[in-house]
């Protein structure tokens, strides 16, 4: 019943944003830029559900699935969760979904990849969705007193097995920014053979 009910709403979002304009997979890399300010409004649950099943299909390697997606909601939770930092993670306070992104190291020795890959799939899904997000590093990141991930393995209770790779801060953006012009793009950086 669960499942039906999170696929039906899956559904009813990709319809509504079918019958805006369709977004194909370049026009969203191509736009998609960094948000750090969001507005005040909430997240629907159907968005968070569509999230959520986006996570979960995100390619591992040989399928073993070391991720774990922690979606944080609580004003009070992401208010601590903006402290993960020194410097780059107050804007979590801002947002209205946090979602910590971790890997089992007990199950893939590639679990920072699988998390990387799973990170970006969420950022381009809420790009699609209309919504803004930004890239909290925690991995080798320091806070004030401790490890980024140690704080906040602690602040959620995560066990000590799950590696903390990044937050991704999500909301319906306060600011809009333009998309890099293909000019500004370093194709010295490629090499063809």
């Amino acid at each position: 019943m669960i499942l039906y009910v999170l696929f039906d709403t899956a559904n009813i979002i990709l319809q509504k944003n079918e019958r805006k304009q369709k977004m194909t997979t370049i026009e969203t890399i191509r736009t998609r830029r960094s948000v750090r300010e969001f507005t005040d409004e909430n997240l629907t649950p159907e968005q968070i559900n569509l999230l959520k099943e986006i996570a979960l299909r995100s390619p591992s390697s040989r399928n073993l699935d070391p991720w774990r997606f922690f979606f944080v909601q609580s004003p009070a939770l992401l208010k601590e969760l903006a402290k993960a930092k020194i410097s780059g993670s107050s804007l979590i306070d801002g947002a209205k979904l946090a979602v910590v992104v971790g890997g089992d190291e007990n199950i893939s020795d590639v679990w920072t990849e699988d998390c990387s890959i799973a990170s970006i799939l969420l950022q381009l899904a809420a790009q699609t969705m209309g919504l803004g997000s930004c890239w909290v590093q925690i991995r080798n990141r320091n806070s004030q007193n401790c490890s980024s991930e140690d704080f906040v393995r602690n602040l959620l209770e995560i066990p000590k097995n799950i590696r903390i790779c990044s937050i991704i801060a999500i909301g319906n953006p306060a600011e809009k920014r333009a998309p890099l012009e293909f000019s500004e793009l370093d194709f010295k950086k490629i090499k063809d053979f």
